[in-house]
């Protein structure tokens, strides 16, 4: 990776909650990633954070191959319900238990809130829907702890010493990769890959700050253009 070689602190962030840490650094391993595991920063990891800080007992709607980043945290006997995304937990019983938890005083955590997501076969729906169906039938809101949330990138941030004016987020989501980077103060580009879909720049207010055709290009940008200048 270029950015190696270059004064340039690195942090991947990300919202994935279809498996747990270890396993996605692996798996990006294995695709040749030049990554090392302390540098990637989870949803799951803020979501558990705040279990712990709240002291609750959570109901989780993650994905079974997730529940290793929650090893140690009390379920039995749920007072909380976390929601990511879960697509084998999304259905009428499922639901309706943690409608009626919330009901009861239970907060509902949204791990995050993106409306779809990238698979093989096209866009599916992401746990935003279903947090969002939550929300009103219980008439509450949740809270959040992923993208776009400014904690969870100012959380990212501090780990690697850097201020939101000094960082540069790149992304395919246009609302939660780009639109929170920049409402946390930092720059945002948008790339037109993975979910990235025709007009999405015109979709957030400002607009990005660059959108480049993919990961290398927005990458040959900061290098050339950036770091000789201060961000703006």
């Amino acid at each position: 990776m270029r950015l190696r070689n270059s004064p340039v602190a690195v942090k991947f962030v990300t919202n994935t909650t279809k498996e747990c840490k270890r396993t996605l650094f692996e798996r990006l391993q294995k695709l040749n990633f030049d990554i090392h595991e302390d540098e990637i920063f989870t949803s799951l990891t803020a979501a558990r954070n705040l279990v712990e800080q709240k002291r609750v007992r959570p109901l989780l709607l993650v994905d079974d191959s997730a529940l290793e980043d929650f090893e140690g945290v009390i379920t039995s006997d749920p007072n909380a319900v976390v929601v990511g995304l879960a697509p084998q937990h999304f259905n009428y019983d499922t639901m309706n238990k943690a409608f009626r938890l919330i009901l009861n005083g239970a907060p509902l955590i949204a791990i995050h809130k993106a409306r779809y997501y990238k698979k093989m076969d096209g866009l599916s729906l992401g746990p935003g829907p279903f947090i969002t169906g939550l929300e009103y039938a219980a008439d509450v809101k949740a809270t959040v702890v992923g993208k776009p949330e400014t904690p969870f990138f100012c959380e990212a941030l501090r780990s690697i010493g850097c201020q939101p004016e000094e960082a540069v987020m790149i992304g395919d989501d246009v609302r939660d990769d780009v639109g929170g980077a920049q409402s946390a103060g930092m720059l945002g580009i948008l790339v037109k890959t993975g979910k990235y879909r025709l007009g999405d720049e015109s979709k957030i207010i400002p607009a990005p700050y660059l959108t480049c055709d993919g990961f290398p290009q927005a990458v040959d940008y900061i290098l050339r253009n950036m770091l000789q200048n201060p961000l703006n």
